[in-house]
């Protein structure tokens, strides 16, 4: 991993070696900027005085985890890399919440009023709040990422497929989709459907094959929905069985499978409905975007031999991934959306009557809810030391949030190291 460093203009320079990090934070030549992701400011140096190079930012777009990497293209090192865990779910249970209070409300106080279903207009390229909230966090962190490190280009997966109609104009019917990538495309879908392990016994961490659920011998189609994945054990077993037949023994797990063969991948329709919107936010940058497909991004993983994950998947997105990417010594930093807070000042109970109202403030001795504290607890059940965010009362006791426990603590205990911006980290 690499620090970000900024000059004392806050420009973005090149990031450097933790190890050069330390030297100059020890010989007071740099300051702390950030903690999360970790940037120092250098006290005697500005942008002209250095040598920048180019930089690219490559995402890998998910439902609930997005990964970005980013990659000095001259030497291909993966110099820091994020993975984002969004809230789409949280936001639509809460939407959902809202909407049954609103209307148990209304059919209380105006329960006589007659309906008025299309009073409202939305505009084109209109996406509900649960997912318009995954790409204002991508396009949040690509800003950031672009005050703290030179970039000059993005890289975003951008489509399932791979349009061989740009590679030849003529190709029509099945050949359309049968290109250099299909057998990537295809494998990459499946198990993402079927959740990376054999439908028939369970087996995990094993090469999988392609597997007909009503085989072609019998009339089965290469349709996507007749397809799933098995070990090689299962598949052999089954042959040209009718799966009736074959798990006549077990028919709650005929019943899933058959279940799940015509079921559509939740995750990936919310990706497919965002795509379109974050390339074009993405564009709005004024720097060049490169889109790239998910098979394109397992090529690019399966001949360079890197093991999957968000991230790394995020680092071989596009063609402009270099022969060579070097990934010694990267740990992503885990970054969870968790919003600002709610502007309801009245809280009601699971009935919707009013149950207390909050205050307007939003600040108490210099803290606010979300900001990662360090405590330092002298005596008593929780003494120690500790790093977690906080949620503020307005009295001298606040919550310190940890990952498996929370409990109160005097502010006075709390040094803050970064402050509330809606996000929480861990490495």
């Amino acid at each position: 991993m690499r620090v970000f460093v900024l000059d004392k203009n806050l420009k973005a320079l090149d990031p450097c070696h933790p190890g050069r990090a330390r030297e100059l934070l020890n010989k007071r030549r740099a300051k702390v900027f950030l903690r999360y992701p970790f940037t120092i400011v250098l006290q005697d140096r500005t942008i002209e005085e250095s040598v920048t190079h180019a930089h690219r930012i490559k995402i890998d777009p998910g439902s609930k985890i997005t990964g970005i990497a980013v990659v000095q293209e001259q030497t291909g090192r993966v110099i820091n890399a994020l993975l984002i865990t969004h809230r789409g779910q949280q936001i639509k249970n809460a939407m959902e919440s809202r909407k049954t209070l609103r209307k148990g409300r209304r059919n209380r106080k105006t329960r006589y009023r007659k309906p008025r279903f299309f009073n409202r207009t939305r505009s084109s390229g209109w996406l509900p709040p649960s997912l318009l909230s995954r790409v204002l966090n991508i396009e949040t962190w690509v800003r950031r990422l672009r005050k703290l490190c030179p970039i000059t280009a993005i890289s975003q997966e951008l489509v399932k497929f791979d349009t061989q109609k740009l590679q030849n104009p003529e190709i029509s019917g099945l050949e359309y989709q049968r290109g250099e990538l299909f057998g990537f495309e295809v494998k990459e879908y499946l198990l993402t459907k079927w959740g990376r392990n054999c439908v028939y016994c369970g087996a995990e961490n094993l090469p999988l094959e392609i597997e007909h659920i009503h085989s072609k011998s019998k009339g089965g189609s290469d349709r996507i929905s007749n397809l799933t994945l098995a070990c090689r054990k299962c598949n052999q077993v089954k042959g040209n069985q009718p799966i009736e037949q074959f798990l006549k023994r077990n028919p709650q797990l005929l019943k899933k499978i058959l279940a799940q063969a015509k079921t559509p991948l939740k995750d990936a329709t919310a990706v497919n409905s965002t795509r379109s919107l974050l390339f074009r936010r993405l564009q709005a940058t004024g720097l060049p975007v490169e889109v790239g497909t998910g098979g394109r991004t397992k090529f690019n993983r399966k001949i360079r031999g890197i093991e999957k994950s968000h991230w790394t998947d995020a680092a071989c997105v596009g063609a402009s991934t270099p022969e060579r990417l070097l990934l010694l010594g990267v740990k992503p930093l885990l970054i969870a959306a968790k919003g600002h807070g709610i502007r309801q000042r009245c809280r009601p109970d699971k009935y919707g009557f009013p149950l207390c109202h909050a205050p307007k403030a939003k600040f108490f001795m210099g803290f606010t809810t979300g900001d990662i504290v360090k405590a330092n607890i002298p005596s008593g059940k929780y003494s120690g030391k500790y790093t977690g965010r906080i949620a503020i009362r307005f009295r001298p006791s606040f919550t310190l949030l940890l990952a498996n426990k929370r409990f109160d603590v005097h502010p006075k205990y709390l040094t803050t190291i970064h402050k509330a911006d809606g996000y929480e980290y861990s490495i």
